[in-house]
């Protein structure tokens, strides 16, 4: 059981879970997803079509007629990691469509790999599946293919990614999500909801609502209500909290009416966490990432979100190194955040993108000094990790089992998310637990990213 890395980056989606051999006979296809868990959605997405037509799911590079490379390409680091990928699957397998956000740039996939049989980009589902059946055509049997009802699940079957929305309205100077994913669209409440109900109903324990900016869910159909459900995160979130499983929000900014969200996770319909993008605290910092919040006042939301759910957890990513941040600036984060005491954090050193803005500001910033500032903000970071978890010594947690082996049983408290937070690991009295379990444990040990404890 290894314990959380503290550069664990919060864009990485988790590792995919597959299952069933394919029939004698059956087409097989490969699947690798990269990006943030929104893609892995999209993956889902995918293989649920491909298995209602018949084919199988291979998790790895053999016997698959083709391979479906599924692109993150928010970062020049997750486009070189995409291109590796799609280099491996060309390496191990030969025949690769690739699909995702890497896939609104197909002259750049192209033009490192050429003999690639198609290029899509992301929320293409059609044309990926134009693109698979030219490379292997489907040959379903109606009698012996049967599609589960929840659909194809790339995640451990107690917890699953429910995306609400898609797109964003912002024009953050960094980013080219918007450019890739378009505009905002969210998805009817009530389509929401159905979904909600059927991983529910299939075994789900946990519900991890994504999308890019989940605290605009349903701007853009103006809060319409269709079938007993309003398109609001508020009142979504209330839906989603009586169905009985865990729900944790992502990707939530601070606009005023996450106040809202507060009173749910105290009386305890949604979990006291919150994944909230700050990126940075200094004004003038903000101001240049043309980021939609202002650091004095985030504080006192804190300070207010705190006094209405005490247990409430906090975790963000920042930006170091941003184009013009100067020392003063930079010092400006560390004391914000020595102020904040948030309880998870994830940090980024800054890169240009292609097509971003941040790319023509002035003042960039050299990579030693990006590098030097990394750690700083890190080692300050664990610090504040470290005592918030020393201080939950002795305490009892509610916590949901993930996996176990002949080692013991890791866990998440409900402070933590799958893959970007920490474990909590059970080495005694373990053997009766199996994943998706939720029991309640007495702390008794903690490091700098995860605890330790028993059942009680």
């Amino acid at each position: 059981m290894s314990q959380n890395p503290p550069n664990l980056r919060p864009d990485l989606a988790p590792a995919p879970v597959f299952d069933a051999s394919p029939r004698e006979g059956q087409p097989v296809i490969g699947m690798v997803s990269l990006g943030c868990p929104k893609a892995l959605v999209d993956s889902e997405r995918i293989l649920t079509r491909l298995r209602a037509e018949g084919y199988a799911i291979s998790p790895d590079y053999k016997g698959a007629g083709a391979v479906i490379v599924n692109t993150c390409g928010f970062l020049d680091s997750a486009k070189a990691e995409s291109l590796e990928a799609i280099g491996e699957a060309l390496a191990e397998n030969g025949r690769v469509i690739v699909t995702g956000c890497l896939g609104a740039e197909p002259d750049y996939i192209t033009g490192a790999h050429p003999q690639v049989l198609a290029v899509t980009g992301p929320q293409q589902y059609e044309a990926v599946l134009d693109a698979v059946h030219q490379a292997v055509p489907p040959a379903p049997n109606p009698f012996v293919d049967l599609l589960p009802a929840s659909g194809v699940k790339l995640t451990p079957r107690h917890y699953s990614y429910l995306k609400i929305s898609e797109g964003c309205n912002h024009k953050c100077r960094f980013c080219i999500i918007p450019d890739m994913r378009g505009r905002l669209v969210s998805r009817p409440a009530h389509a929401v909801v159905r979904e909600a109900e059927k991983l529910v109903e299939a075994g789900v324990r946990e519900l991890l609502v994504i999308s890019q900016d989940t605290s605009a869910y349903g701007v853009d159909l103006k809060h319409a209500e269709a079938k007993g459900h309003r398109a609001h995160i508020t009142d979504l979130a209330r839906d989603l909290g009586s169905l009985g499983a865990w729900v944790r929000l992502h990707y939530v900014y601070p606009y005023p009416h996450v106040r809202d969200l507060i009173p749910l996770m105290a009386e305890g319909l949604v979990l006291p966490y919150l994944d909230i993008p700050f990126q940075h605290a200094h004004p003038d910092t903000l101001k240049r990432m043309a980021r939609p919040a202002a650091a004095a006042k985030t504080l006192d939301e804190i300070a207010a979100w705190r006094a209405a759910c005490p247990d409430i957890a906090l975790r963000s990513t920042f930006i170091v190194g941003y184009p013009g941040e100067t020392e003063e600036e930079f010092q400006t984060l560390l004391d914000w955040l020595d102020e904040a005491q948030l309880d998870r954090v994830g940090c980024f050193r800054y890169e240009n993108v292609k097509g971003a803005r941040a790319n023509d500001l002035p003042d960039h910033i050299p990579d030693e000094v990006k590098e030097e500032r990394w750690h700083r903000f890190m080692e300050r970071a664990q610090a504040i990790s470290e005592a918030k978890l020393a201080a939950k010594v002795g305490t009892r947690q509610e916590v949901i089992v993930d996996s176990v082996d002949e080692e013991g049983a890791t866990c998440r408290t409900k402070a933590d998310a799958p893959e970007i937070d920490g474990n909590l690991f059970i080495d005694e009295g373990f053997e009766n637990l199996k994943p998706g379990d939720i029991v309640t444990v007495e702390v008794d040990e903690a490091g700098e990213y995860d605890l330790w404890g028993r059942v009680v």
